[in-house]
């Protein structure tokens, strides 16, 4: 009699990274990524690395550490690079736009007056290359570092059908706090202010969907030398120069004043330029009247206007034009606040004034 074997062959079965995602590379990522996380990292940051949150002490017990916030606000915001990651990831440039993220988010943080705490970052792609990958996010946690504050968490999200193969988007949430009597109010903007201005890196992070048509119509070689920039750097080093930070040297002004608010107010100039962002500092009784003559606006946006053929009014409207920040200052204090700018390393200069009218930016 012949018996007949009643094992059955099991099929291998579907994975997951067959279907796109490698857990794998998703924890060798979080190994390669550590070292910079950490170099971020006060004694205030609690937890393990790879935990599922992060965690921060607001206040400190410790005698050397202790805050003492008598009426702390937090203040949290979100933004991401837009697609200037676009440029980026079509030419395999990765350790910047990390840095750009960062600084969207912690220069409209301390608009507000606020110190930056914490960072957590946001990246989505089409496939987690682990060295590739570590890039992006040591670029954040470089950011992290110009600005001042930890990186305590992120989510890496392995999506290859939202994705094209080489594609990614990086986002970012920032939180800091501000004693509640400290926190910048538009209502303290007073005609006879002082407007100053902080120059930009370039392009910073707004208007790329501008720049790209403007690369593309005009038929400009990223990889070449354009003297008319202003920079003898290749095309692609210009537009991918990361954003300026201007947390340290803003949270350094304003600790500086113990008891006079001699700030009354900031704007970080993002898309919508001057005219869409300084007005988001003032209230209805008041304008800001801007000097165009008060700086040299960087050859960088005369090229590209000139590439694109765009009008000057629509420059304006979309770029920065050379101006990153602007803040609002006693006309009394302006001096010492040039003064200490200047000494935390920054080259400011007076943008214009505030004067009576309806919360609206006027050009002279």
């Amino acid at each position: 009699m012949t018996s007949t074997s009643t094992k059955k062959k099991t099929a291998k079965g579907l994975t997951y990274a067959e279907a796109g995602v490698d857990i794998d590379a998703g924890d060798k990522v979080v190994d390669l990524i550590k070292p910079a996380l950490r170099r971020t990292h006060t004694q205030r940051v609690m937890g393990q690395h790879g935990a599922f949150a992060g965690m921060f002490r607001l206040d400190f017990n410790e005698t050397l550490f202790k805050r003492n916030y008598r009426d702390p606000v937090l203040v949290a915001c979100t933004d991401g690079v837009g697609t200037k990651v676009k440029i980026a990831a079509d030419r395999g440039i990765l350790d910047t736009v990390g840095i750009d993220c960062v600084a969207m988010n912690v220069n409209d943080l301390i608009v507000q007056g606020a110190e930056p705490l914490f960072f957590l970052d946001y990246l989505g792609l089409s496939r987690v290359d682990p060295p590739e990958t570590a890039a992006i996010i040591e670029g954040v946690a470089k950011g992290c570092e110009i600005a001042g504050c930890s990186l305590i968490g992120g989510e890496c999200a392995e999506m290859p059908d939202i994705y094209e193969p080489g594609d990614f988007d990086i986002a970012g949430f920032a939180v800091g706090v501000v004693e509640l009597a400290r926190a910048v109010d538009p209502a303290r903007v007073e005609p006879g202010d002082i407007l100053i201005g902080l120059a930009s890196s370039g392009v910073h992070s707004n208007g790329y969907s501008l720049v790209r048509r403007i690369v593309d119509d005009a038929g400009l070689d990223l990889d070449k030398v354009y003297p008319e920039t202003g920079d003898e750097r290749p095309l692609i080093e210009v537009l991918l120069e990361p954003t300026r930070i201007y947390a340290k040297p803003i949270v350094k002004l304003l600790s500086s004043y113990k008891v006079k608010k001699v700030v009354s107010g900031m704007a970080h100039i993002t898309g919508g330029g001057l005219p869409g962002n300084l007005d988001r500092a003032l209230h209805d009784g008041v304008d800001a009247v801007v000097d165009l003559d008060s700086w040299e606006i960087p050859p960088l946006f005369s090229f590209l206007q000139e590439q694109g053929g765009v009008d000057l009014d629509e420059m304006y409207r979309v770029f920065n034009m050379g101006v990153g920040y602007v803040l609002i200052v006693r006309p009394t204090f302006a001096d010492s606040v040039v003064t200490k700018l200047r000494r935390y390393g920054e080259e400011p200069f007076v943008l214009g004034q505030i004067a009576r009218g309806k919360g609206k930016v006027r050009f002279k």
